[in-house]
Formats: C-alpha cells, structure tokens, sequence
C-alpha cells in the first residue's frame, strides 16, 4: 500500500511538472506573439472556439488551434477566443456517465484556459439561468428531448452525437440519467449559442475555425455561424501521428476533392506502399494512440475451421459512438441494424464462413464501448452458428491475412474497407464512409440492394472488381495521408504523461510565423483566402 501512494505521487508530481513547464511556454510564447504581431488596421478578426478538446493539459486538438491562432496573427490578422468558464454545466469531456450528479472540473479546466488565453482577445462564458428553456425542456421524454427546438435551433439533434459519444452507445435509454444528460447539454447549447451571437454581433469576424463540429458546444456554433453566412473551418486529428486535418466542410466526413487527373509518381507510389508496409504490421497510431500492440497471424484451429468451408467473408465492424457515424448512417439507420441483416444472410449461406471482426479501438481503456458488438454477438447467440466466428476487440489477429483468403469484404465504414480495395479485394461497404466520396467499393444505395449484393457475390465464382476501385483507393489514401494531414511535428511532442496529449517544443515565436512554416503557411491561407489546405507531398 505504501509502494502504491509513493508511486502515485511520483506520477502525481511528474505529471504537475511537465504541464507547469508547458504552461510557462505556452504563456511566454503567447505574450511574444502579441506583441510582435503586426496587426493590420481595420481587419476583421478570425473567430476561435474549442470547448471540447481538453480538460487539464494540452490536447492534439487544442494545440492545432492555438498554434492556428498565433499563425494567423503573426500574419497580421486579429484573433478573438470564446472560452468556456464554466459556462457548461455538463461539458463532454467532464461527464461522468455514471454518475450525473458528478460536476465537470471546471477549476482545473479554467485554469488551464487562463494560461492558453491569457494573451489572447478573449470572451469568457459562465453560467447563466434560463428559466423559460428549463421549464419548456422538464417532463419530456427521450424521444421529445432529441427532438427539441428551441428559438429555430434544433438543439436536441446538435447535442445527440455528443451525448451518444459521452455515453459511449448509440441506443439510449429513455432513464432518467440519461434525460437528464441531454438536458443539462441542451441548456448548456443555448447558452453557447447566446455568447456566440453575441461574439459575432460584437467583432464581426472573417471566419471561425471550429473544433470537430459534431460536439454540442461547437456544433451549436457551427450551426449558428452557417445561419449566418460566416465562414467556418473545423478541424481534427489527421491520419498520420502529429498531423491535423482543416476543412471548410466537416472534419469528421473528411471531405476530400481530388482531382480526376491526380495520378501517383514513382515516389509517391515507394512512399504509400512503405506506410502500407508498415500498417499491415500494426505499425501505426492515431491521435497520440497505438492500437495494436501485437498482431499476429491466423491460428492453425482457425484455418482448419475454414477449411470446411467454400469462402470465408470477413466483417469489420466500427465503434458505434464514433463521431463518424452520423455521417455513415445513410443507408442503414446505424451498424447494428447492418449487422442484423449480416446474421441473416449468414444463417442463409451455411456454405460461408462469416468472421465478425470487433473494432479495436471498441475497448480502448478510457474510451472503452458501452454497447459492443461483443454483447450484440452474445444476444443473438451468434456462438452457436457454425458458420461464424467471433473476433473480439482485445484479439490482434491480422485482418489482411483475413482479407487476403476473403471471398469478398463486408465494412460498415471502416478505413479497412479501403486497405482491402488496396489489396484488390471486392468490397461491400454499408455506411457512408471517407472513401466512398470516389468509386472505390460496392456501395449500394439501399438495404434491400445491399442483401441482394451479399447474396451475388456469395453465389457468383468470381466477383469482377472494377480496376477503378484500387486507383482510387491509393489516390485517395495518398491524399488523406501526405496531402490532407498537414503535419505539426516540428512544433509538437508528446508531453509524456497521457496519450493523446503534448507539449511545444523550446522553439522561438518566429517558428509560428506562416513564413517560417508550410503547413502554418496553407492554414492561414486557408482560413483568410479560402485555398484548400493541402500540403505538397
């Protein structure tokens, strides 16, 4: 017990350091870059929002934006921050989703906000009454709060995906608990959504560059400021480590415009075969985060097991709570009912070997699912099918092996999808997905031509992959990778104490100046001349 204190104030105190250290940089760097920013007179200021980045430390997220923020001003443009001071009365980040009487960690989280905005133009946000909103939103139920609006906003649509992202589940339970969440989210929306209209009115920004956009508090500025006519940019973390993605659409959706006549070079062929190299090794993270930490072959019971069979179909599945899937769901109203009709045509081609493969990233500690595809594989008693196997989200088996013995792939939007086209296998995609914006899967439109795809391709002798499909796809894996993750590792490290969290690196305020940087160079172009923000690559 006494090892146990000890360490845990060892870490108590290495954590207390090094976001101290960040701190002082962050806020001497801040300072300098005030004061040597040669602001133009009369220019409309670009608009700064993130409420739901980070808590106690400096996220990917919340560094992307700040380092923005300086570029933008060292480019001679002012800055104006909306920042939350404990405005929200349950935030994202600081819900506890077993406990709702749990507040958020304002204090820590406001303090941090100090030193990230201490030299910056900013509005500060705190908790504001609102009896007529709280009367109109009390005896509702579920079903009524998801559906609420309030003043011509569609509050309880801009809060669902991030309550569903809080409660890590898609299908909520019309409880208590749960209402009550929404509520609280709904509430804190409309108070944004007032010191957002009113940081507008009162600066009448340019632009605003927006965090992720699928968070109420963001969402509601996103919505507010596209009722507007401004301008708004979001952002989040890009495919490769240290990289972040900007786009004048939404980031989660990836939108991506690549040009009919964009073909790869030698180079940049060697260059995405060596990281697909490496990625079919499991060598790869995102957003500070390693998902596997082994991968390892397909064992001899399993290809005895397939060998009885005519095929095997492997089906990969994603994390239900994604901020991705509203996007997705265009086709099937979320992946469990896709899963549904996977079980039924499974249990109508006996012949198949159907292998549901659960997203790693499903029981990631910290972040782990609420409603797994482990426990919709338990209710539907999928152990007792003969002809399918469960791969759960802890097993590190290799999927490529997997694909590589396939008949064909079923994905509901997983990048997996396009590592398999890649590969050259036929792929049956059901969500909407990232890579689906080109022709690089079978995409159906319906459900019903969806059953009937599966079914085809489980009868035909050979499915004919159109040669589209696979040009496609390394066009636009290249472009997401070295054209659209525009990379903040010259000015970012890992800070050492959580996953996903950094600190700058000792660099002089020059380094942020867009002159001095391409990546800061296409973000400030982006934001104030409207070009794309792609890097060379």
């Amino acid at each position: 017990m006494a090892d146990d204190l000890l360490t845990r104030a060892r870490r108590g105190f290495k954590r207390r350091w090094i976001h101290s250290q960040s701190n002082s940089r962050i806020v001497a760097l801040g300072a300098q870059v005030a004061r040597h920013a040669p602001l133009q007179a009369g220019a409309r200021p670009v608009l700064f929002f993130n409420a739901s980045t980070r808590l106690l430390g400096m996220s990917l997220n919340a560094a992307y934006q700040l380092l923005a923020s300086w570029a933008v001003q060292l480019a001679g443009v002012p800055t104006v921050h909306l920042a939350c001071q404990g405005g929200l009365s349950r935030c994202v980040l600081g819900t506890d989703r077993d406990n709702p009487a749990v507040l958020p960690p304002c204090e820590g989280c406001i303090a941090q906000s100090r030193v990230v905005y201490r030299n910056a133009d900013t509005r500060w946000f705190i908790s504001k009454l609102n009896p007529r909103l709280e009367s109109a939103l009390n005896n509702l139920d579920l079903s009524a709060l998801m559906d609420f609006t309030w003043q011509d906003m569609p509050l309880g649509r801009l809060c669902l995906p991030a309550l569903r992202w809080a409660l890590r589940r898609h299908t909520l339970a019309d409880d208590e608990p749960t209402r009550f969440f929404l509520r609280q989210y709904i509430l804190s929306a409309a108070r944004v959504a007032e010191e957002f209209e009113a940081l507008v009115e009162q600066s009448n920004p340019q632009a605003a560059v927006i965090f992720n956009g699928q968070f109420y508090p963001e969402a509601t500025a996103r919505w507010l400021a596209l009722r507007r006519g401004l301008r708004v940019i979001t952002h989040e973390v890009g495919l490769q480590p240290f990289t972040a993605y900007f786009t004048p659409g939404e980031a989660t959706a990836y939108p991506i415009d690549i040009p009919e006549s964009f073909e790869l070079n030698d180079e940049q062929n060697a260059r995405l075969d060596g990281y697909l190299e490496q990625r079919m090794q499991g060598n790869f993270s995102m957003a500070g985060v390693r998902f596997w930490p082994q991968m390892r072959g397909l064992e001899p019971s399993f290809l005895e097991k397939a060998a009885h069979f005519r095929q095997i179909v492997p089906v990969f599945t994603n994390v239900i709570f994604d901020t991705s899937q509203p996007h997705s769901n265009v086709v099937f109203p979320h992946m469990f009912a896709w899963l549904e009709q996977v079980l039924e045509t499974a249990r109508a081609h006996p012949e198949t070997l159907f292998v549901i493969r659960a997203h790693p990233d499903e029981s990631r500690p910290g972040k782990s699912s609420r409603e797994t595809v482990a426990d919709w594989a338990a209710s539907r008693q999928v152990s007792t099918l003969p002809n399918v196997v469960f791969v759960d989200s802890g097993e590190y088996l290799s999927s490529y092996e997997l694909i590589q013995r396939s008949k064909f792939v079923m994905v509901y939007n997983s990048t997996i999808g396009l590592e398999a086209s890649l590969m050259g296998a036929a792929v049956l995609c059901a969500g909407k997905a990232r890579f689906t914006q080109l022709p690089t899967v079978f995409f159906p439109e319906t459900p019903e031509g969806h059953r009937v795809q599966a079914k085809q391709f489980l009868e035909a002798e050979a499915i004919e992959v159109p040669a589209e499909f696979r040009r496609n796809a390394r066009r636009f894996l290249y472009y997401q990778l070295y054209k659209t993750s525009l990379p903040f590792s010259a000015f970012l490290e890992e800070d050492g104490v959580w996953q996903g969290y950094v600190k700058l690196k000792d660099l002089p305020y020059t380094a942020f100046d867009q002159r001095n940087s391409e990546t800061l160079r296409v973000i400030v172009d982006g934001i104030l001349n409207e070009t794309p923000f792609l890097i060379e690559g």
